[in-house]
């Protein structure tokens, strides 16, 4: 006769643990950073790092996508793409997924940067309208007006969320305008027991 076995203890969730897994059950997203976005968001890059890191990256790379420009606020970002024979569409034109991705990190990025790790910023929805063919070297020259930082700590100020939605243009060689893009943001600022300590933008030299 076989040995009775003795009943499992069911394991206990970790602190917070079943909150969030009812959360997660619900469909709702944490505002929690989680450890694979705190990699990033917790490392201070200056400007050049990150604009040098970006155009390392694989999927800008392989596109052919290039920062040439971060200031040292990071209130303004200036992105190329250059037409080549391996990254054009059927119709000898610019892929129309290179330039959303030329504009697609950036706000989110830009907004971040400027209101510091106390904050959580995520992209919440994206749209683009072309305008007309892209040739040659397009252009997205990207810019956070202060008003709009502040009017995100405005409203998030009582645990609110705010959810703005930023326009950029992609130009080509001539200022004609090839694609309208349109990111709107979800920003929340954290709950005070997860805040950084006296965490605040740092300022550095443009690259």
């Amino acid at each position: 006769m076989p040995a009775a076995r003795s009943p499992r203890r069911a394991r206990r969730p970790p602190a917070g643990g079943r909150n969030e897994a009812n959360a997660a059950a619900a469909g709702v997203r944490s505002s929690k950073p989680s450890s694979r976005q705190g990699f990033l968001r917790n490392l201070n890059l200056s400007p050049g790092l990150l604009r040098r890191g970006m155009n390392l990256w694989p999927p800008f790379r392989g596109a052919g996508i290039r920062v040439t420009r971060v200031s040292a606020d990071y209130r303004e970002v200036d992105v190329t793409l250059k037409l080549g024979l391996l990254n054009r569409n059927y119709f000898g034109t610019h892929f129309g997924g290179s330039l959303y991705a030329m504009t697609d990190p950036f706000p989110a990025l830009m907004m971040f940067r400027n209101l510091g790790s106390d904050y959580v910023v995520w992209d919440k929805a994206g749209a683009i309208r072309y305008v007309k063919p892209g040739r040659g070297t397009v252009h997205a020259r990207m810019r956070l007006d202060p008003r709009a930082v502040e009017r995100a700590r405005d409203a998030t100020a009582n645990g609110g969320k705010h959810e703005p939605t930023f326009t950029v243009h992609v130009v080509d060689g001539e200022g004609g305008i090839v694609a309208i893009v349109e990111k709107t943001l979800h920003i929340r600022r954290l709950p005070e027991g997860r805040r950084a300590s006296g965490a605040s933008p740092t300022r550095r030299k443009a690259a």
